[in-house]
């Protein structure tokens, strides 16, 4: 089937169980902590990037690190079958509690819990280190993990245990779907010329932030450190890489860079 048959035959699916569902799954404004867009249109667009990109299936067994107020689970509710299975965590207890609540509820095969984990600006009072955290899982235990707009918000030691933990928890041959903001040699050209929609003009080792003091609000990585990380924990990332529109690219596929790796 080509590209664009599978795309038509997906939305034509995803508007099929989107019409049957017993009501719409969408948090209060107030409780939408991560991320600018429609709530729903980006959750299913993430879908899509899962199936199209990550290769996810119906019956695999996921984890969503930094599961938010559920913007990624909701739409998998609708997407993964009987088989299939869901967990998440994240820093946010809010967040963790309208899940729990709205989703755990009517889908049990989705599951969430807090990560008592310090984020200087999501969760200050967070008790364990990031680079410190160790998932709360056994090795090898998901067939697909992704991470959207978590490592576009952590330091480089948090982000490496962040990274080494998604390969210890993935099963072998499975894959991983992890946003960024990446820089190389384009992403700088286009940031010097003005193109970019977010900046980053403090400069650290192997990466760039955009307040120095909250580092954490929005942190890039040189894409050659990234690559290299990958490789020292045993995930191939799947060429392309998919860039986004952060920093000024045409036909981007998102906002973010998307990598998605397979683990050796």
């Amino acid at each position: 089937m080509g590209a664009a048959r599978m795309r038509f035959v997906f939305d034509a699916l995803l508007s099929t169980l989107h019409a049957l569902r017993p009501g719409r799954l969408v948090p209060p404004k107030r409780l939408q902590f991560v991320g600018d867009g429609d709530f729903e249109k980006v959750g299913a667009s993430f879908l899509r990037y899962f199936v199209e990109l990550g290769g996810l299936q119906a019956h695999h067994r996921v984890l969503d690190v930094g599961s938010g107020v559920g913007r990624m689970a909701v739409p998998l509710t609708r997407y993964l079958d009987e088989r299939g299975s869901y967990e998440g965590f994240d820093i946010v207890a809010a967040g963790v509690e309208w899940c729990a609540n709205n989703i755990t509820r009517r889908y049990p095969r989705f599951r969430f819990q807090l990560a008592d984990v310090y984020n200087e600006f999501y969760q200050p009072e967070g008790k364990q280190r990031a680079s410190d955290y160790r998932f709360p899982f056994p090795d090898g235990e998901f067939d697909f993990v992704f991470a959207t707009s978590v490592f576009t918000h952590v330091l480089p030691g948090d982000m490496l245990n962040y990274l080494s933990e998604i390969a210890r928890v993935l099963r072998p041959g499975s894959a991983c779907l992890i946003t960024f903001f990446l820089l190389n040699d384009e992403t700088r050209a286009l940031l010097e010329a003005g193109k970019g929609t977010v900046s980053f003009p403090h400069e650290r080792e192997g990466f760039r932030i955009a307040d120095p003091e909250r580092p954490e609000a929005l942190v890039a990585y040189e894409e050659a450190a990234i690559r290299a990380a990958y490789q020292e924990r045993g995930l191939t990332i799947i060429e392309p890489i998919h860039y986004g529109s952060w920093s000024g690219r045409e036909h981007p596929v998102s906002f973010q860079d998307i990598a998605v790796a397979r683990k050796r």
